[in-house]
C-alpha cells in the first residue's frame, strides 16, 4: 500500500479499491492468494466445487475455508447447490476424460465448469447492482500443479461470454506458493493431498 493511501481513513481506501469475486476450492490454495489481493482489491470468495469427492471431503475443506474466513473476517458466498446433483453434472462432463493426467483435458473440462459458475454469479449480481464486481478469477493457478496458462485462456473466454472482467493471474510466482504454504502452516490449515474429483484421487 502505498504513503498516500496509508494517509487515508480505511473507508475511503476500501472504496477506491477494486472489486472481485474469488473462485475459492479450499482454505490453503486460497489463504496465499487473497494475501497477494487483499491490499489492491476488495475480496469476495465464491465457492463451487461439485468436482470433490467424496461429499465428506467436499464439506470438510468448506467448513475449513469457512473457519478461515471467519478468521480473517472475509467475505464468501457459497453456490447453493445439491451436491449429489451436481456431482452428477460433473461426472457427465468428465465422460471420457477419466484417464486423463493432471493438467489435461479433464482438468480444462473442471476449471471451465467452475469458473463459469462464478462468472455467471458476479455478472447476474453486477445486473443487480451496477459495479458489484470489476473482476472475476481463480485462486486455481497458486498450485504448481495447475496449468495457468489455460486457466487464464479459459477465463478470458468466459469473460467475452458473460460480459464482466477476469483477472488474469499465474499466483504462484515470484514464490506464490511457497509464501501461501508458509501462512497455511502458520493457522495449521488441513491440507488435503489430493486435487478433489475421484480420478485425481486414484493417482495421488
Amino acid at each position: 500500500m502505498s504513503i498516500f493511501q496509508n494517509s487515508l481513513p480505511s473507508a475511503l481506501i476500501k472504496f477506491m479499491k477494486k472489486k472481485i469475486l474469488l473462485h475459492a476450492c479450499c482454505a490453503p490454495c486460497t489463504a496465499g492468494v487473497w494475501n497477494q489481493l487483499k491490499d489492491d482489491f476488495e475480496v469476495t470468495l465464491f465457492w463451487y466445487n461439485p468436482n470433490i469427492f467424496p461429499k465428506a471431503e467436499h464439506d470438510r475443506r468448506l467448513n475449513e475455508l469457512l473457519n478461515f474466513c471467519d478468521q480473517k473476517n472475509i467475505r464468501i458466498m457459497v453456490g447453493d447447490y445439491n451436491w449429489v446433483e451436481e456431482h452428477a453434472y460433473w461426472l457427465e462432463t468428465a465422460k471420457g476424460l477419466e484417464d486423463e493426467p493432471e493438467k489435461g483435458k479433464r482438468c480444462e473440462a473442471c476449471y471451465k465448469m467452475r469458473l463459469e459458475a462464478v462468472a455467471a454469479v458476479a455478472a447476474q449480481a453486477n445486473d443487480h447492482h451496477d459495479g458489484e464486481f470489476d473482476f472475476f478469477g481463480a485462486e486455481l493457478s497458486i498450485s504448481p500443479h495447475k496449468n495457468s496458462e489455460m486457466i487464464n485462456e479459459i477465463g478470458n473466454n468466459i469473460a467475452e461470454e458473460f460480459g464482466i472482467n477476469f483477472f488474469k493471474a499465474d499466483f504462484k510466482k515470484n514464490d506464490g506458493f511457497k509464501k501461501g504454504a508458509q501462512i497455511f502452516k502458520k493457522l495449521n490449515l488441513y491440507r488435503q493431498d489430493y486435487c478433489g474429483c475421484e480420478f485425481s484421487q486414484t493417482k495421488k
